[in-house]
């Protein structure tokens, strides 16, 4: 994985305008496109294989967490899957553990099988693990603090760059609605990355790179590195 210094551009759930969303075919149409990285999400079925779906249920209403692994659509990868179609990619693993999901975990074991998964396949710095509940993040920095880990937010506080350097965390994804350049300044200040969620518009992706963003998550990687190249 680069060390950021330029621009990444991440791939929201893969390249999902030109593919369906978390389908090994986003995720390799990402890496012909150009992107850097990609974005997924990781849920875990009632076996334990840990697969990637953004909502807590399937199309036809059963509940992943419900649903044996071999029940699934076969469109549906396991983790390890989606990991080898990113290949030559690095991958914002973004942890669902929703408190007002019916899958909520508050055990976090899903971190620590997720951590084991990552850990496992011994390439510590292609991953980012994210996930909007902050004590997730807590918990996979502290089974492998040589993984980089990130707050997944709506709208930062004014404290968060000194949060996440308390923590330990490299980086918080706000929502691009809230974000402003003051957060991009303080948390840069502070050694503090900011990837931004989810930017399909060129008018506001050129005003993030004017404000110094270090990644864009986006439905349209080659937009976006189109954007980059016009600079």
């Amino acid at each position: 994985m680069s060390q950021m210094s330029d621009v990444q551009v991440i791939a929201h759930r893969g390249a999902s305008k030109a593919e369906p969303e978390n389908t090994l075919a986003a995720f390799r149409r990402a890496g012909t496109m150009g992107a850097h990285a990609v974005e997924l999400d990781v849920r875990r079925t009632s076996d334990g294989v840990l697969v990637i779906h953004h909502n807590p249920h399937l199309h036809d209403l059963r509940l992943v967490a419900g649903t044996l692994h071999a029940d699934l659509p076969s469109s549906v990868p396991t983790l390890g899957e989606a990991l080898d179609a990113c290949e030559g990619m690095w991958v914002n693993v973004e942890i669902k553990n929703d408190p007002n999901e019916p899958d909520f975990d508050p055990s976090e074991s899903i971190a620590d099988e997720t951590i084991a998964h990552l850990v496992a396949r011994g390439e510590d710095h292609r991953w980012v693990i994210s996930c909007f509940r902050l004590e997730t993040v807590d918990r996979c920095h502290e089974l492998a603090p040589q993984i980089r880990t990130a707050w997944l937010c709506d709208q930062p506080g004014p404290g968060v760059a000194a949060e996440m350097t308390a923590k330990g965390h490299s980086a918080v994804h706000p929502w691009v609605r809230h974000l402003t350049r003051d957060v991009i300044d303080a948390c840069h200040a502070a050694g503090v990355q900011v990837n931004t969620w989810t930017c399909d518009d060129p008018v506001r992706m050129a005003e993030l790179l004017e404000w110094g963003i270090d990644g864009i998550c986006t439905n349209l990687p080659d937009v976006a590195l189109a954007v980059i190249a016009s600079r």
